[in-house]
């Protein structure tokens, strides 16, 4: 099926580039796929990275930006930058880790202290470090964008400490830090997929989820999930890439305006995500949502048995953990 799904995309890409070519050289198209809708407030992010690089560029450098999954999920969108075949895509830190290893850190569930913690370090030496790790697999990070913070949401039980997750099968993205946590907190993780999990709920196949205020709402679960307790165990941004297949055909002034776009749409779209949060927020409290606020100090001491694993299966990346957490 993927196979099927990356000649389409391939195709397409090949129709739509004979259709846009111009007689001027100088004019670059640079095709940009992602998975999210257009409402995203992530995808409101990369509106801005488009207007801010055709603005700098004087309109030679382009973007064909292709929302809703059309060339893929995350996972083959990336493998299409690697070959070369789309320049430019934005992913979860997590489904990345899958081709760069050091991207499992920002997975780390209390990693980092709050908000201002986390962009310190994304934005400073260490994230742009990991940033750059991803060049020697043909995917080059330009900048993260907020994607919030995971709490969990339950349908007949209120989640107040860690001992009420005890029996409560929650599910969790297939990743392996993430059953890790969960379990680790007294949860059952079950992974599951994400078009499944309102049907799920519903019928009592899992008793609730983790996720982020407006991914919360946007997905309706907060229809039948009456209770969200804002415990907040990981911040795992998402992330601006640009194949290096891609990147390597770019001038040096086409570069240095690529990644000055890049990191003007990351500003603007942290106002966007905040905006998104109130407004999901608000939604839910309406319909009838309890809104808990615990004492996250309990899951994070729950969750320290995650981080020891970690740093035990990847000890050259412990240093990074100390300094992230030391910041």
């Amino acid at each position: 099926m993927m196979q099927i799904k990356n000649k389409i995309a391939l195709l397409l890409l090949v129709s739509l580039c004979l259709l846009s070519c111009k007689k001027e050289d100088t004019v670059k198209t640079l095709y940009l796929g992602h998975t999210l809708p257009q409402t995203h407030p992530v995808h409101k992010g990369i509106l801005e990275f488009k207007k801010a690089l055709e603005k700098k560029s004087n309109g030679t450098l382009r973007i064909k930006i292709f929302p809703d999954g059309q060339l893929g999920s995350e996972r083959e969108v990336l493998e299409l930058l690697q070959i070369g075949s789309v320049a430019i895509t934005k992913v979860s830190a997590a489904t990345l880790s899958n081709f760069v290893s050091e991207y499992h850190i920002l997975g780390i569930p209390y990693l980092f202290r709050d908000k201002q913690h986390q962009f310190d370090v994304l934005e400073g030496p260490i994230g742009k470090s990991i940033l750059e790790k991803g060049s020697k697999f043909w995917l080059r990070g330009l900048c993260y964008y907020d994607a919030g913070s995971r709490s969990f949401y339950t349908s007949k039980k209120a989640i107040r400490t860690p001992e009420d997750l005890k029996g409560l099968k929650i599910r969790v993205m297939n990743n392996q830090m993430a059953i890790n946590m969960v379990n680790a907190m007294g949860g059952s993780a079950t992974p599951l997929s994400y078009g499944e999990l309102y049907t799920a709920i519903q019928q009592g196949v899992v008793d609730g989820a983790e996720n982020n205020p407006p991914s919360f709402v946007s997905s309706n679960h907060y229809e039948i999930s009456k209770y969200y307790t804002l415990d907040q165990h990981s911040a795992v941004p998402d992330v601006l890439l640009i194949g290096t297949k891609f990147w390597n055909t770019l001038s040096d002034e086409e570069k240095v305006w690529v990644q000055a776009a890049a990191d003007e749409s990351s500003q603007a779209q942290k106002k966007f995500w905040n905006d998104s949060v109130e407004e999901s927020m608000k939604i839910a409290k309406e319909a009838g949502v309890e809104v808990i606020i615990p004492d996250k100090s309990l899951f994070a001491e729950k969750s320290k048995s995650v981080i020891e694993a970690f740093v035990k299966e990847f000890p050259e990346m412990e240093t990074t953990v100390n300094k992230i957490q030391n910041k």
